[in-house]
């Protein structure tokens, strides 16, 4: 487990301390728990968004599909 030492505003530590309070309450290592969902969340957001950035480049480069193999729908079920 690691330990990470940061400033926060105070604004921030006070709203941020009393939800984690109302929703896990003021037990021993509440605080820890609630950072480290707050952080993997944020780390999968920014996983997300760089999977999405990633998709649209290749949209971009536009896929060749190759030459079409059928005129209409009768030839292709041989009607």
């Amino acid at each position: 487990m690691g330990t990470i030492t940061v400033n926060v505003k105070d604004d921030v530590e006070k709203e941020f301390r009393k939800i984690v309070r109302s929703v896990y309450g003021a037990k021993k290592g509440d605080l820890g728990k609630a950072l480290t969902e707050a952080m993997q969340k944020w780390v999968y957001e920014k996983k997300q968004e760089k999977i999405a950035q990633e998709a649209l480049k290749l949209l971009e480069l536009k896929f060749n599909f190759g030459k079409r193999l059928c005129r209409d729908r009768d030839e292709l079920y041989e009607r």
